[in-house]
C-alpha cells in the first residue's frame, strides 16, 4: 500500500486562485504521464503536485490529468482495487469536460485493472469499442498504451496472433523518440507472447533489448519484470542454473514504490526456476514467500504456485503431498478442455505445459506408470496446441495481407457506388480507414519478420543473406551512377585460438564488440554484415579502394587498442587481417569483387595478418 490520501474527485472554484494555477497543473500532470516509464519516483511526485494544484484551482481538466498518472502507477506498484478507484476518478473529471483522448486511456487503464483480478472477458469488452477513437484521437505513446492493453487482453485469451499484431502497432507508434521509455514495457509484453509460443531465443533477444532499455530509465518494477521473463527462459531452455542471479536481483527490490511496489515479483516463479537449478533451500523460502504474499486471481500464478509447491514437497520425498498440491490446481490446468489446448480462461499452454509435465514426473516417480503416460499425453496435446498458436502466429503477415486483398477488392467496389450516392462515398471513407490501420499492422509485422530472417542475432549486424540479396543491387547502382562501390572483408585473427583457451561465450561477446565497433565506424550508407564464423563484410558505396582501406585501418587501430576483461581474463593487442576491392578495378559483378577481396584477405593472412591488403596496386600495411 502506497499510503496515499484520498481526495475529493472535483473541488469548486477557488476565486482566489489565478487561472495559471490550473494551467500549472495540467503542465505537471502531462509531464508525469510523460515520466510514467522514465521514471517513476519523479511522475508520482509530480502527479501529486498537479493534484494539489488543480483541486485549489477547481479545474476538472487538470485534475483529470492528474489522477491519471496515478492510476497508472497503481496499475504498476500496486493492487488493482487500488488503481481502479484512482482512474474511476480520472474518468470522472474527463467526463465533465468532455476529453475524450482522456476518457480513452483511463478506459484502457480500467481494463487493464479488470485484467489483473483475471476479470478477462470483462477487460477485453471494455477496451475494444473504443479502440477505432482510440487510433483517431490518440498520439503516439498514448496510442501505444491503447493498443498494448488490447494486445494484453488477447494475450490472456489465448489468442497471441492477435496479441503480437497489436503489439508490433504499438512499438511503432511508442519508439524510443515519441514513446517515453513505453518501448520497454512492449519488449517485454512481447518477450513474455514468444515464451508462450515456445519461441525462447527470440524472447531473450526481446528481453536483452529491454534490459538495456531500462539502463537509462528509473523504473525498478519494469526491470523486475524483464528479469522474470528472462528467469523463465533460462528455466525452459534448461539453464535454470543461470537465473539464479537474475533471482537475488528481484529479490532484493524493496517492496514500494522504490523497488517493485506492493505486487508479489512472481515468487512462485521465482521458485520454480530455483528448485530446477537445485537450490532446494532458496526455492522453500520462495515458495514460504509466494503462499504469504498479496494473492492475485491470474490462474497462471496459482498453477504455477502449485507446480512449485510440488517440486519443494517432492524434494522432501513427499511424493503424496506433491501430489495433492498438483491435484489441487488440476481443475484450473485442465479446464474441460485439454484436447482444444484451451484450460480456464486465463491460463496460458506454457504454463499449463510446465503442470503436465510436472505431474507425469510425479507419476512416474511414484512408480504408477499408467498415470505418467496419461498426464504426458495431455502434454503432448498441449505442445501441439502451442505449437499451432506459434505457426498462427508467425504466419498473421500472410494472413493480414489476404485481409488487406480484401479490403482492396470492397474498396473498388465502393468507388463505383461512390458516383451514385452521398451514402457510398461514406462507406468508401470508412473502407479506405479501415484499410490504412490494416496497411500499417501488416507493414509493422513484415518489418518485424524482415529484420528476423535478415539480422545476426549475436552481433546485430546483418547477416550473409542480406549480403547476398544487397550486393548485386549495390553493384548494378554504382555501375549505373559511375561511382566506385568498395567491398572490405576483414577476418578476425587467431580467434579459433581464443575460443579453445577462454571458451566460446568469451568469443561471442568478442564478435558482438567488434559488431559494435564496425557500427559506432561506418556512415550511413555503408553496410556491415557478418559474413561467418569470425568473418565480416562491409560494403562502402561511393569509396574507392584505397579510401576504404584507410577507413578498414582506423578500425584496425581501434580494435589493437581495445582492452577486454572477459570471465576472468584479460585480452589485449587484437587484430584481424582484411582484403579490400573496389568494383573501378573489378567490373565484372558483385561475385568478382567479393572474391577479389577474398583473394586480398588470403594475401594478408599469409603475410603474418594483422594487415589490410588491397586491390589498388597498394603494397599490405601492418599496424
Amino acid at each position: 500500500m502506497l499510503g496515499w490520501r484520498r481526495r475529493t474527485i472535483i473541488a469548486p472554484m477557488s476565486p482566489s486562485r489565478p487561472p495559471a494555477a490550473a494551467a500549472e497543473a495540467l503542465r505537471l500532470a502531462r509531464r508525469a504521464w510523460r515520466l510514467l516509464h522514465l521514471d517513476s519516483a519523479l511522475a508520482i511526485d509530480l502527479a501529486e503536485r498537479a493534484l494539489a494544484l488543480a483541486l485549489a484551482s477547481g479545474d476538472a481538466g487538470a485534475q483529470g490529468w492528474s489522477h491519471l498518472p496515478r492510476g497508472y502507477h497503481l496499475l504498476y506498484f500496486a493492487t488493482p482495487a487500488e488503481a481502479m478507484a484512482e482512474l474511476t476518478r480520472a474518468l470522472r473529471c474527463f467526463e465533465a469536460t468532455g476529453d475524450r483522448a482522456g476518457q480513452i486511456l483511463t478506459i484502457a487503464g480500467s481494463a487493464r485493472a479488470l485484467w489483473r483480478e483475471g476479470r478477462f472477458s470483462e477487460a477485453i469488452e471494455r477496451v475494444l469499442p473504443v479502440r477505432d477513437e482510440g487510433l483517431r484521437v490518440l498520439k503516439h505513446g498514448q496510442r501505444g498504451v491503447l493498443l498494448n492493453t488490447i494486445a494484453g487482453c488477447y494475450s490472456a485469451r489465448g489468442e497471441s496472433e492477435q496479441a503480437f499484431a497489436y503489439m508490433y502497432e504499438a512499438l511503432r507508434d511508442a519508439g524510443p523518440s515519441r514513446g517515453h521509455g513505453f518501448d520497454a514495457v512492449l519488449y517485454c509484453n512481447l518477450a513474455h507472447e514468444l515464451l508462450q509460443i515456445g519461441d525462447h531465443h527470440e524472447a531473450l533477444r526481446c528481453i536483452d533489448r529491454g534490459i538495456e532499455r531500462c539502463a537509462g530509465l528509473k523504473n525498478p518494477r519494469l526491470l523486475s519484470v524483464l528479469l522474470i521473463n528472462r528467469i523463465v527462459a533460462l528455466g525452459e531452455l534448461g539453464r535454470a542454473a543461470q537465473a539464479l542471479p537474475d533471482i537475488a536481483r528481484v529479490r532484493a527490490l524493496p517492496a514500494d514504490a522504490s523497488g517493485r511496489g506492493t505486487v508479489a515479483p512472481a515468487f512462485e516463479t521465482l521458485a520454480i526456476a530455483a528448485l530446477r537449478a537445485g537450490d532446494a533451500m532458496l526455492g522453500r523460502e520462495l515458495v514460504v514467500s509466494a503462499c504469504s504474499a498479496l494473492r492475485s486471481a491470474l490462474p497462471d500464478e496459482q498453477i504455477e504456485l502449485a507446480i512449485a509447491t510440488a517440486l519443494c514437497a517432492r524434494e522432501r520425498g513427499e511424493l503424496d503431498v506433491a501430489l495433492a498440491a498438483l491435484q489441487q490446481a488440476l481443475p484450473l490446468a485442465h479446464g474441460g478442455r485439454a484436447r482444444s489446448g484451451r484450460g480456464a480462461e486465463g491460463t496460458s499452454l506454457r504454463v499449463r505445459c510446465q503442470f503436465y509435465l510436472t505431474l507425469g514426473d510425479l507419476h512416474e516417480a511414484r512408480g504408477d506408470s499408467a498415470a505418467a503416460l496419461a498426464a504426458l499425453r495431455v502434454w503432448q496435446q498441449l505442445q501441439v496446441a502451442r505449437a499451432d498458436l506459434a505457426s498462427r502466429a508467425r504466419y498473421q503477415s500472410a494472413s493480414l495481407q489476404t485481409e488487406l486483398l480484401r479490403l482492396q477488392q470492397r474498396l473498388d467496389e465502393k468507388d463505383v457506388q461512390r458516383r451514385v450516392t452521398e451514402r457510398a462515398r461514406a462507406e468508401l471513407e470508412a473502407a479506405n480507414k479501415q484499410l490504412s490501420r490494416t496497411v500499417d499492422e501488416v507493414q509493422a509485422l513484415q518489418e518485424a519478420l524482415r529484420q528476423q530472417a535478415t539480422r545476426d542475432a549475436l552481433t546485430g549486424l546483418f547477416n550473409r543473406r542480406h549480403l547476398n540479396e544487397t550486393l548485386p543491387a549495390m553493384f548494378a547502382l554504382a555501375r549505373r551512377d559511375r561511382q566506385p562501390l568498395a567491398l572490405a572483408l576483414i577476418d578476425l585473427d587467431h580467434f579459433k585460438q581464443i575460443n579453445d583457451q577462454h571458451g566460446h561465450g568469451v568469443g561471442d561477446r568478442l564478435l558482438a564488440a567488434f559488431g559494435a565497433l564496425l557500427v559506432d565506424g561506418c556512415r550511413k550508407s555503408d553496410v556491415a554484415c557478418r559474413y561467418g564464423g569470425e568473418e565480416f563484410c562491409l560494403l562502402m558505396p561511393r569509396s574507392d579502394a584505397a579510401a576504404a582501406r584507410r577507413k578498414v585501418q582506423a578500425l584496425l587501430r581501434r580494435w589493437r587498442s581495445e582492452r577486454f576483461e572477459l570471465d576472468g581474463c584479460t585480452l589485449v593487442g587484437l587484430s584481424f587481417s582484411a582484403g579490400v576491392a573496389d568494383s573501378l578495378r573489378v567490373p565484372q559483378s558483385g561475385d568478382m569483387l567479393l572474391r577479389a577481396a577474398d583473394d586480398e584477405l588470403l594475401a594478408a593472412k599469409r603475410q603474418g595478418r594483422n594487415r589490410v591488403r588491397a586491390a589498388d596496386g597498394l603494397a599490405a600495411d601492418c599496424l
